[in-house]
């Protein structure tokens, strides 16, 4: 009798971060992880992913991974809004970092063809952050290399090609703010049809498939010593919603975070969604839709601290509280529930405590926007960064008067990706640690916040 797989390989390929994790399914923890920065490169036709050098660290880590630990299968979990352009000689143009303005160039053509929010529930937003502006930009821009395109696969499943040599698409990754889903339907939008798109869109799998077994000569580099299968991978927020999804039941919200928070308001409704506010519909890995809303609160929290992070004592928490020293929407301007407001301090002179006390609050603030806009319901479970933020975790769980509990992975996205390998109730342990902060004059100070953005 097959033992079910325990230790899992998981690529885990953020915007900020790379990571190859080990993740023991059993123990429920990670018990390897590498990590590198994603490096966007500026040469070429446009700024893009470092492919080449995110491939070789992904090697060399699991063959580093195989050595300590011989793993039985590998996932995928990745950031949203990228897609690769492959033929057989592998990729057709770079992959877009989707925070190049390029797309905005032809937005007023591109918005003749998108489809409506009623149908794809998938907000208009800047950049390359909607796929399939970026899709059309490089076909608009680049014809003769999309003409010579075979097919297009969504990033988490360019990962598996590069392992397995099998084409896929997975929902989602289609499903998050992309323009070319419909989640109620399940199927393609009209957008896929209208651009073209159709006969190069790779063919649908779910994200729990086994694709295939790692490729020959990759698995005599890596030293695997049997044949090891590669799931199709899945969407990060998705990713850390998984394990929520397989452990509770509805109502409840799941905020993953990162250099984004998205927010996942599990048996929420889709009506009432405001696509100028980033609100959203997603699709979780059974294919259903979820309501959602996002905004950027790593990249936020680093612009107010100006990367300096020192944990705030009582008297800076204090000082903040008492004075209204508050930040105010939005640092990344164009996202988020507050998209046509530009971001900034009341109080300049703050030092390094009181500037992360006063980005951990504004996260929280945002956060209660956000959960307001969905209207969620029961309990809210922070995955990621986030989580190891004791002032943000208690001033958010005083702000929305619910409970709120942390995931206590050590990384929320591998943890849920693992789980596509055996699919089961891993969520862990979840809990709000005891009180760090007095919280004296915050709600004084969330009213006055509030009064200033709402």
């Amino acid at each position: 009798m097959t033992l079910p797989a325990r230790f899992i390989a998981v690529l885990d390929i953020g915007k900020t971060n790379v990571k190859l994790v080990g993740h023991d399914l059993d123990a429920g923890t990670d018990f390897f992880v590498r990590q590198m920065p994603n490096r966007v490169l500026r040469d070429g036709p446009y700024p893009h992913f470092d492919i080449e050098t995110i491939w070789q660290f992904l090697l060399t880590s699991l063959t580093d991974l195989q050595r300590e630990q011989p793993f039985e299968a590998i996932s995928i979990t990745t950031h949203g809004a990228a897609a690769a352009l492959i033929n057989d000689t592998g990729l057709v143009l770079p992959i877009l970092d989707y925070e190049h303005t390029g797309p905005d160039e032809l937005a007023a053509d591109y918005d003749r063809l998108r489809p409506p929010f009623s149908e794809s529930f998938s907000p208009r937003l800047p950049m390359g952050l909607n796929l399939g502006a970026q899709l059309y930009w490089q076909q608009v821009c680049f014809p003769q290399e999309f003409a010579a395109t075979t097919a297009i696969l969504t990033y988490p499943q360019y990962w598996a090609w590069r392992l397995t040599g099998i084409t896929s698409t997975e929902a989602t990754s289609l499903g998050c703010h992309t323009d070319l889903w419909q989640p109620k339907s399940g199927l393609a939008s009209t957008l896929v049809r209208k651009a073209g798109w159709a006969d190069k869109l790779a063919p649908l799998h779910l994200a729990f498939d086994a694709l295939g077994p790692v490729k020959p000569e990759i698995a005599a580099q890596i030293g695997l010593a049997n044949s090891v299968p590669v799931h199709c991978g899945i969407h990060d927020s998705n990713a850390s919603l998984l394990p929520h999804l397989l452990a509770q039941e509805a109502p409840f919200s799941v905020i993953s975070t990162g250099t984004w928070a998205v927010l996942f308001a599990v048996g929420g409704k889709l009506d009432g969604m405001d696509p100028a506010r980033d609100t959203l519909v997603n699709v979780d890995a059974f294919g259903r839709p979820v309501p959602s809303a996002r905004f950027m609160a790593g990249r936020e929290f680093d612009l107010i601290t100006g990367g300096t992070v020192a944990e705030p004592d009582a008297a800076a928490l204090a000082s903040v509280l008492s004075a209204g020293k508050m930040a105010l929407p939005a640092f990344a301007e164009g996202t988020g529930p507050f998209p046509n407001s530009s971001g900034r301090l009341t109080h300049e002179d703050l030092n390094a405590q009181e500037r992360t006390a006063v980005a951990s609050l504004y996260a929280a603030l945002m956060t209660e926007v956000c959960l307001e806009l969905l209207r969620a319901d029961g309990a809210s479970v922070i995955e990621g960064p986030f989580a190891r933020n004791a002032l943000y975790c208690e001033a958010l769980a005083a702000a929305i008067g619910r409970p709120v509990k942390v995931s206590q992975s050590a990384t929320g996205t591998s943890a849920g990706a693992a789980l596509l390998v055996r699919r089961e109730d891993r969520a862990g342990p979840l809990s709000l640690p005891p009180a760090r902060y007095e919280l004296d004059g915050f709600q004084r100070y969330r009213k006055a916040w509030r009064a200033q953005v709402l």
